[in-house]
């Protein structure tokens, strides 16, 4: 759930380019199934449609992040909504760098460049000197946009920046991930008639795709599906993808702390009885849908955060949980209604603007109770401020 996405059937016609380039996707994905034995797990399905080079979602040439679908967007984010989200993390961050004698920043997937010129600005006006900060971006364009606006919003600090495509094999500082993780390729399931299939995708006609169940056997039955009581038709998704991946991530702190940002639940409530479709959701030119099927390479297909598996991999990977709790919580808490109280009421071209997007951030209608804030720490024993009040450990 991206903000500013609304749910409608009458979803944009393609232009001929668009139709190309989701040609050439769909035509590589039904090699795969072919060779695969004509069924793939959807998790491998959304992995080829989001990241296969050149022309997945997340690796292709497409907009993604802006305010409208004149834009050519599909969504917008909390960084390039506002530059006071930025502001306020740069309070925790700067804590964590100063407990940790540490100087380095790591951004997971930068957007625009809002979020990293925004932090690296508040973090020098907080008098903690950033001296490398490092962003990790599959994507070319997005990297292009990256390089133009941090060089333009925050030139005296440009030096310090740098884009690689893998994390570092250790990290002495902060790791920093806003709406990463829904983005991971999640595993499908369906309960029907009281038995669990694994949903995968196949070949329906030339290159167009349909799902396709296959059952399980009790051996292979996650444990997450322990959650849903019941015996009524039922689907819902795993995330092995996001979890392996917070493993890596905090393998890699070697003294530090991994923040990360997104929306979702703990497992009970994400498995509760009465979610009976699941969370899968696809954005396309600031619509929303639940077909994965259209738009191939066009759209971001997307899948709220099971968070009790993502602290479940990062203490399996040896780090300690510094906090979780909401978003609208955790910017409070790092002040960033104070920011807010800066501006001038008496400048309304400013100041309105501005405080409707902190609503949207902190609302529990918006962004403010769905998105979450989980950190983790290694190699340091401190205690974040922004979990002081309203802290939600316990519910993982």
């Amino acid at each position: 759930m991206k903000l500013n996405a609304t749910r409608c059937d009458s979803l944009p016609i393609l232009n001929n380019t668009a139709l190309l380039n989701q040609r050439t996707l769909a035509q590589h994905i039904a090699r795969k199934i072919t060779s695969a034995g004509g069924w793939l797990s959807f998790a491998r399905y959304m992995e080829l449609a989001l990241y296969t080079p050149g022309v997945g979602y997340y690796t292709g040439g497409s907009i993604k992040f802006g305010h409208s679908p004149k834009d050519g967007s599909d969504f917008i984010t909390a960084p390039e909504l506002s530059p006071l989200f930025a502001q306020a993390f740069a309070k925790p961050i700067a804590e964590i760098l100063n407990a940790t004698s540490t100087h380095h920043v790591v951004e997971l997937g930068a957007g625009t460049g809002k979020f990293a010129a925004g932090l690296l600005r508040a973090l020098d006006t907080l008098g903690v000197r950033c001296l490398r900060y490092t962003i990790i971006e599959l994507s070319g364009e997005l990297r292009a946009r990256q390089h133009k606006y941090i060089a333009k919003a925050a030139q005296q600090f440009s030096s310090c920046v740098e884009w690689v495509d893998a994390l570092p094999n250790r990290v002495d500082g902060v790791i920093i991930g806003n709406e990463v993780l829904d983005a991971m390729p999640v595993r499908l399931f369906a309960r029907q008639d009281g038995l669990w299939h694994e949903r995968g995708v196949t070949v329906a006609d030339t290159c167009h795709f349909t799902f396709a169940h296959r059952p399980l056997d009790t051996i292979d039955m996650p444990p997450e599906l322990a959650y849903v009581h019941g015996h009524h038709n039922y689907v819902t998704e795993t995330h092995e993808a996001a979890s392996q991946f917070v493993y890596t991530v905090c393998a890699a702190l070697s003294c530090g702390a991994a923040l990360f940002v997104d929306y979702g639940f703990p497992a009970a409530e994400y498995y509760h009885p009465q979610r009976t479709e699941g969370t899968l959701m696809c954005h396309y030119r600031h619509r929303t849908h639940g077909n994965p099927f259209l738009y191939l390479g066009l759209q971001d297909i997307t899948a709220h955060v099971q968070f009790s598996a993502i602290e479940q991999a990062a203490h399996d990977a040896g780090a300690n949980l510094l906090g979780y709790t909401s978003q609208s919580n955790f910017l409070m808490n790092a002040g960033i209604t104070d920011l807010l109280a800066q501006l001038d009421p008496a400048d309304p071209a400013r100041f309105l603007p501005e405080a409707n997007a902190i609503h949207k951030i902190l609302s529990e209608a918006e962004m403010g109770e769905l998105f979450k804030v989980i950190a983790f720490c290694r190699g340091f024993d401190a205690e974040l401020g922004a979990f002081e009040v309203g802290d939600r450990s316990h519910m993982l």
